[in-house]
């Protein structure tokens, strides 16, 4: 089972990446802020909306865990519970590297799939809370869209307002999706 899920999952990530290649893509906007590397990669975030795409199809309580390695690399494990916030876990995870020193807002990260298959994934934090209760993450082409919070169960009116920042920085908001989270 857990083989058919992770194979699913490197499918998916491979077909997300050669998808549209012929179609001119919009370009995310370049980070609003700088981020200290300290503060936003370390700890749990919970996934508050996100573009659907396949590999996250039945996926709910979606969270992203950071750690930093003893060599100071910033590790990634990308989680969330199928069908509801008690389901089977799904986890993928991989090294993080920093592509803007100084800036420390665009993270690559490297996941392993079947303990062997590199996909390479970029991430943009566009912007983010002053005192790093949520941030607001893409790809570079704006593909693909995350929000985060560090408080799994935000209030309605929390929700709107991030939801018009990511329209107010060029995101299709109508394509969001909402996975439940779990009780605090």
């Amino acid at each position: 089972m857990k083989r058919h899920i992770l194979t699913a999952l490197a499918a998916g990530m491979l077909l997300a990446g050669c998808a549209g290649g012929a179609m001119p893509e919009a370009v995310a906007p370049q980070p609003a802020r700088a981020i200290d590397a300290g503060r936003l990669y370390t700890g749990l975030w919970h996934e508050i909306a996100r573009r659907p795409m396949a590999i996250t199809d039945g996926c709910v309580a979606g969270a992203t865990e950071y750690k930093r390695s003893a060599l100071g690399r910033i590790e990634v494990l990308d989680s969330c519970r199928m069908g509801t916030p008690a389901g089977e876990p799904k986890t993928i995870g991989g090294p993080g590297e920093i592509l803007d020193p100084g800036t420390n807002a665009k993270l690559r990260v490297t996941y392993t799939v079947l303990g062997v298959v590199p996909v390479v994934r970029d991430y943009w934090i566009l912007d983010r809370a002053a005192d790093y209760s949520w941030f607001i993450s893409a790809d570079p082409t704006l593909k693909d869209l995350y929000i985060f919070t560090r408080n799994p169960q935000i209030g309605e009116a929390q929700r709107q307002r991030l939801v018009k920042r990511a329209s107010e920085l060029g995101y299709h908001v109508s394509k969001l999706e909402f996975p439940e989270q779990p009780k605090r």
